[in-house]
């Protein structure tokens, strides 16, 4: 009897709270206020609907050459800022679900793009902390998705997969996670389906200590986004 009395009392204390969370056994369920929005309908990939992005307004699609390779010391003239695709480094950078909190060199990021992820960047001048962490919620443990901050880029968030590219203002926008679930290892449209997303290495590629960003001109000698 007491131990079904303190039952009701603890009940009656949850709900008066807002926003309560309960945990019993099993895995932990969260109040409705809490929980992530649903996942959207009808942007699966399928044999039947190869490439979703074609149901998403403002999509931008180019169709590039895959594992066309350059050295670590070599950069990549892109024609899109972020790039969607083209020539890259040989070594991938970590997108199991990574965030960067640095902007990271791109020829090893695009490389991510080649092996199935989806590459979120944001302008740190036109998204703020709020924003940021949002966006963060969307990658973080989420395997096949990157995310790393991108000066200079057109709007407030973009999102890369290869050879497809969603600009857009705000991080609730809907097409944010529809392009995430069309896109995301999309077999039909990346050249190395299956390929690993996973850490090289730090003798290799040191994930919390990334090759930087270089946001300066890359110069006649840089190379070509359709490789040499």
């Amino acid at each position: 009897m007491i131990r079904y009395a303190r039952h009701l009392a603890l009940a009656a204390a949850c709900v008066a709270l807002v926003g309560c969370s309960r945990t019993e056994a099993g895995s932990p369920t969260v109040a409705t206020s809490e929980a992530e929005a649903p996942a959207p309908t009808g942007f699966n990939p399928t044999e039947d609907n190869q490439d979703p992005t074609s149901k998403i307004d403002g999509v931008l699609a180019i169709e590039y050459k895959g594992a066309q390779h350059v050295k670590p010391t070599e950069r990549v003239a892109y024609d899109h800022k972020p790039p969607l695709g083209g020539a890259h480094d040989a070594v991938w950078a970590p997108c199991n679900g990574v965030v960067y909190k640095v902007a990271v060199r791109t020829e090893n990021l695009v490389h991510s793009l080649e092996h199935g992820a989806v590459w979120l960047t944001y302008d740190p001048d036109k998204l703020d902390k709020a924003g940021v962490a949002a966006l963060a919620k969307k990658v973080t443990g989420k395997p096949y998705t990157v995310m790393s901050p991108y000066p200079g880029q057109g709007k407030a968030v973009s999102l890369q997969s290869w050879g497809r590219q969603l600009q857009v203002d705000a991080v609730d926008d809907k097409r944010v996670d529809q392009f995430i679930q069309a896109t995301r290892a999309n077999q039909y449209l990346t050249p190395e389906p299956g390929a690993s997303c996973d850490a090289l290495g730090s003798d290799r590629f040191d994930q919390d200590d990334p090759p930087k960003f270089d946001p300066s001109d890359p110069g006649p000698g840089a190379i070509p986004p359709t490789g040499r």
